[in-house]
């Protein structure tokens, strides 16, 4: 599934997300979504959601 697509991500779902501060690097952190925050449909960097963690980042992976 793509994580640049709203319809793809739903509050419970597994994903890996990349956090502001660890753009350039590329490195992901793994969780469940708790908040979807992203309004668009489609975002071509990901969709920005919080996970149960607290951490808020882009959908790169869903697992």
């Amino acid at each position: 599934m793509n994580g640049t697509e709203r319809k793809n991500i739903r509050p419970g779902l597994r994903v890996k997300v990349v956090q502001k501060q660890h753009q350039r690097s590329g490195e992901l952190t793994a969780g469940i979504v708790r908040d979807i925050l992203t309004n668009s449909a489609v975002h071509p960097r990901g969709i920005k959601v919080r996970l149960e963690s607290g951490v808020v980042g882009r959908v790169k992976e869903i697992e």
